[in-house]
Parts: C-alpha cells; structure tokens; sequence
C-alpha cells in the first residue's frame, strides 16, 4: 500500500481542544535503514510491527505495509531494537474530510509537535486549521525513525 502524507509543525496547543481521541504511543526502531525502516509500536494496548519503504523524491508518498501483534509481542521486539525509543501521546482532530493525528513527543524529544494528514492523492486540497505550522513533508528530520537516532533536543 502506498501511503501519502504531509507533515506539519503545530504553533500552538489549540489543536488539543479539538481533539476526539487521545492515545499514548512508544515506538522502536529494528532498522531505520533509509531505503526500509522496521517499526515496533505500542498504540495504547495494541501492538503493530510496520515496514516503510524509502520516500518519493519530495517526501509524499512511499510503501507501508503493517502487521496488528499482540501487546506481549511488540514488548518482546522493544528488546531487540535500537536506541531511542519514541515516546508520544497523539491526538486526532477532524478538519473539514480529513483527520489530522498531532503527535506531542516527550522525553528526548519533547517540545516537538507534529501534524500529520494522510491524503488520496498528492495534490489533494485539505483545509488548514489555524493552529497548523511551517510544512515539514520530506525533512528526514522528522520522521520518527531519525529522531530515535537524532532526537530534537540534540539539534541546535
């Protein structure tokens, strides 16, 4: 299945009033290889293994294939992976036809905020709420598996 998304910085809390749905989220990293991650993930008491594919040249789409485990499973795999767990509470708010999930890291990450939105097609039209920030799609920088590896209180 090929995913598309943008990616967004959030310039304020607002988003959180918003929100329909509220749940924690820990992540690991098995390869965070550029051309294929493996991820480990705890979404509240569900387990998931997910492979991604490397990104199209502007960050928009790429593959994802994700696989539901059990929760003593994912806690088995959190063992084998590398440094830097991923630690976050993700909202999710409507907006007009679309959902946007807004992950707020903690621990090396906290400060950071993140808007995602999955679209159809690359040039969807979405509408933009006000708490939305600067884009961000196809900074590696932001994607999770590189900040298990370069968490954003290391950048300057």
């Amino acid at each position: 299945m090929i995913e598309i998304e943008r990616k967004f910085l959030v310039k304020s809390q607002a988003f959180k009033d918003e929100a329909f749905n509220k749940t924690h989220i820990k992540q690991g990293f098995l390869s965070t290889d550029k051309e294929r991650t493996v991820r480990v993930r705890l979404k509240g008491e569900k387990g998931f293994l997910t492979i991604k594919g490397s990104s199209s040249n502007d960050g928009l789409s790429r593959f994802e294939w994700e696989k539901e485990i059990s929760k003593e499973d994912a806690e088995q795999l959190f063992k084998l992976c590398k440094q830097g767990i991923i630690d976050k509470i993700r909202y999710e708010v409507k907006s007009g036809n679309h959902i946007f999930e807004i992950d707020e890291f903690f621990g090396d990450n906290e400060g950071l905020v993140i808007a995602e939105i999955e679209l159809n097609t690359e040039d969807e039209a979405f509408e933009k709420p006000n708490w939305l920030g600067n884009e961000v799609t196809g900074d590696i920088r932001y994607y999770n598996s590189q900040l298990s590896n370069q968490p954003f209180k290391t950048w300057k």
